[in-house]
């Protein structure tokens, strides 16, 4: 079959990969295919570029990439995911991914200072998260920090999450789902095109901004975009909570050129700076009296990438993609003396380099499958370079050297329908290998290999009842190894903690079983789910009550199995012409069967009630309700008093936004009522965590050319 290629208005279609039709019965099939879908949605977006912010009447189909690898409609996907665009991430006032997720239903975030907003979905976090920018992974190891801090949103289009295990698509570490943030792409739009956007922000005396443009001409286009913003410390409860500001920059670049109709080459670059970032939730107290405590803190960080890749798209059956991607993630990581040293006790920099492959074939085989191949590769390298200072004078004392993981993964997936039934069934399997040089400051050398290979699968279902009664059922398996900190980590950090990794840790299984109905029509939209998910050989670490000269030891274990399920409701219902109410709910409970107990850092019960509505002349509204449950699930034994119950709190954000032409202007105030409070995720010794920022007015501006 041959397949739509271009859009009738200038946009970019290059996510748009492939679709086949479904027949629905007797008489011909008049629903937009997946592809179409996407490609009106891409259209609408461009056309809607000047149009007011407020939600329109005629919601058009939501468009995902992550779910299923390729442009679908999430109502036929059978998984639950998020989709946020531009629009909202303006409207919640995010500057970091974190931010942007949390209150979403199933997600939260976990802090430990304020450019430290670790993504969480449904209760798993880092290193169980596949987090990608367009599809390609940011691999690093780090105990510190939010991987997500490297990236801009103020040049991001989208974010989309995929919750639950996603390792068919995206392999190892995929085991709670899969985070894609998708960046502008070069378009073949004639012309120069573009986008300009200012911030502001009286919590942190923030001001920040970011651009876009687009050049085409022919067959060649050309994408260019910068970011960037300098935070201060924010207040919170009335007053600055020091060392919370920091800087961040960012280039993004991308160059395509069109061989033909359906083939094009592309060539990407990303860069992310981060300066001056403290930790404060890391502060702990040292038995030194000179030292007192200690923080951890970044003088720089920054995030390279280079991607070039070739695509062939939109003529005959087979679609396809390939792309080599190198990225490195630079750090310095420091310790800071507290005390009269006033100096740093640690010092360490390490660059995590990865060099990965995607190659990918999707294949409309008939009117009922379409078929999806592919293989995933990447190798990450690092060897920390850390000083601890000791007598006057800074001494070697590296956790590993030379050290290495890499993984290789190949898929098959089939997306079939069958009249009002649709299904998904994806199997893949992945070997896993990592080695070091040596560990503990070179002083093991032997033990360090170990390779694992596992099996992913997931099997979907989803029947269309009605336009707004879509049930759906997922049988999904994931598989997540250690990463090389977990296995090779072997010295003292300047938390007061020596970390003791595992070469031999087993790799984790994940297991789950997933229940849900969806829906939507022009007044309502909807979904519900309820999941349970088994991880067995879970991977963590935990303090021994045991010291290592003197200071106490964390290690990476295997517990035998800890279970995790929950319950996710949100709903959006237009009760009046361009007025929406929108609800969320998220109820989690985890258990780590080894000790009897709940698992240690899980989320608490949120609730979130919005509204937003036109007020006429280019105006609209909004507010957002957040209460959070007071959060007296925790583990004790296990966490050896680590962590402790947070009181529950509820925050206000309203904002009013005004859209003329190409112009777009936004008032907002976050944290209305000044709530003082900490979210449970937040890092910091038990009583001393670091609060969320207070109330704060934010200024916005957005220019379309």
């Amino acid at each position: 079959m041959k397949l739509p290629t271009a859009c009738p208005t200038p946009t970019d279609a290059s996510r748009a990969k492939l679709t086949f039709r479904r027949p629905r019965g007797p008489l011909p099939n008049l629903r937009p295919t997946p592809l179409a879908l996407a490609l009106l949605g891409l259209c609408a977006s461009a056309q809607a570029q000047t149009a007011a912010p407020a939600p329109a009447d005629n919601q058009l189909p939501e468009i995902a990439v992550t779910a299923k690898g390729y442009a679908a409609d999430t109502l036929d996907t059978p998984a639950s995911i998020d989709v946020i665009d531009a629009q909202e991430i303006r409207r919640k006032g995010a500057t970091s991914l974190g931010q942007a997720l949390q209150g979403e239903p199933g997600l939260a975030a976990t802090s430990d200072g304020s450019a430290s907003l670790n993504p969480v979905v449904r209760g798993l976090k880092k290193e169980s998260l596949a987090l990608m920018v367009d599809g390609m992974r940011l691999n690093s190891a780090q105990p510190y920090g939010a991987i997500g801090s490297f990236v801009s949103l103020g040049l991001a289009e989208r974010v989309e999450v995929l919750r639950g295990p996603a390792s068919v698509l995206y392999g190892s570490g995929a085991l709670g789902g899969a985070i894609n943030v998708l960046l502008p792409q070069a378009r073949f739009d004639a012309g120069v095109s573009g986008r300009l956007g200012l911030r502001a922000a009286s919590g942190d005396r923030s001001v920040g901004a970011s651009g876009v443009v687009n050049w085409s001409g022919g067959d060649h286009a050309l994408m260019l975009g910068a970011a960037g913003a300098d935070h201060g410390n924010y207040r919170a409860g009335g007053q600055r909570v020091e060392r919370t500001g920091y800087e961040q920059h960012a280039l993004i670049g991308q160059y395509r050129y069109r061989i033909d109709g359906a083939q094009q080459i592309r060539l990407s670059l990303q860069r992310e700076n981060l300066n001056d970032v403290w930790y404060p939730g890391s502060t702990q107290p040292n038995a030194n009296p000179m030292v007192g405590s200690t923080t951890i803190h970044s003088p720089r960080q920054s995030r390279q990438l280079m991607e070039i890749g070739y695509s062939h798209k939109g003529r005959g059956p087979v679609n396809f993609d390939a792309r080599l991607y190198r990225q490195s993630v630079d750090r310095t990581i420091n310790a800071w003396a507290n005390g009269p040293l006033q100096r740093d006790t640690t010092t360490n920099d390490v660059a995590f380099d990865t060099t990965g492959l995607d190659v990918r074939a999707d294949w409309a085989a008939n009117e009922h499958h379409l078929i999806s191949v592919g293989f995933n590769g990447w190798r990450m390298t690092g060897s920390p370079d850390r000083r601890i200072f000791n007598n006057g004078s800074y001494v070697r004392n590296n956790p590993f050297e030379d050290g290495w993981v890499q993984a290789a993964g190949l898929y098959v997936q089939d997306d079939m329908r069958f009249g009002a039934l649709g299904v998904v069934a994806g199997l893949r399997y992945d070997r896993v290998q990592g080695n070091a040089a040596s560990v503990a400051n070179g002083s093991v050398t032997t033990g360090l290999k170990r390779g694992d290979g596992a099996v992913s699968g997931n099997l979907g279902l989803i029947y269309e009842l009605d336009p707004l009664l879509r049930p759906y059922a997922s049988l999904s398996r994931g598989f997540r190894p250690g990463e090389m900190r977990e296995r090779f980590e072997a010295s003292p950090r300047g938390d007061g903690y020596f970390y003791l990794g595992n070469p031999q840790i087993r790799p984790e299984i994940a297991q789950q079983i997933e229940i849900g109905v969806k829906g939507k029509s022009e007044q309502l939209e909807w979904f519900a789910a309820v999941y349970r998910n088994r991880i067995s050989d879970y991977i963590t670490g935990r303090a021994t009550g045991q010291t290592q000269n003197g200071t106490p030891v964390r290690q990476t274990i295997n517990l035998g199995s800890v279970r995790i399920s929950g319950l996710e409701l949100g709903a959006r219902w237009q009760f009046a012409r361009g007025h929406w109410l929108g609800l969320g709910y998220s109820r989690l409970r985890g258990r780590n069967n080894d000790f009897n107990e709940p698992l240690y850092q899980m989320p608490a019960d949120e609730l979130n009630l919005s509204w937003e509505g036109r007020l006429g002349a280019g105006w609209s509204a909004d507010a957002r309700v957040r209460h959070a449950w007071r959060q007296d699930r925790v583990a004790t034994v296990f966490a050896r008093g680590l962590e402790d119950a947070t009181p529950g709190f509820t925050t206000l954000d309203i904002g009013a936004t005004w859209a003329r032409g190409p112009h777009q202007l936004r008032l907002a105030v976050t944290n209305l009522t000044d709530r003082k409070y900490h979210e449970h995720l937040a890092e910091g010794l038990a009583g001393r965590e670091v609060p969320a920022p207070g109330r704060s007015l934010v200024v916005s501006y957005q220019l379309q050319f």
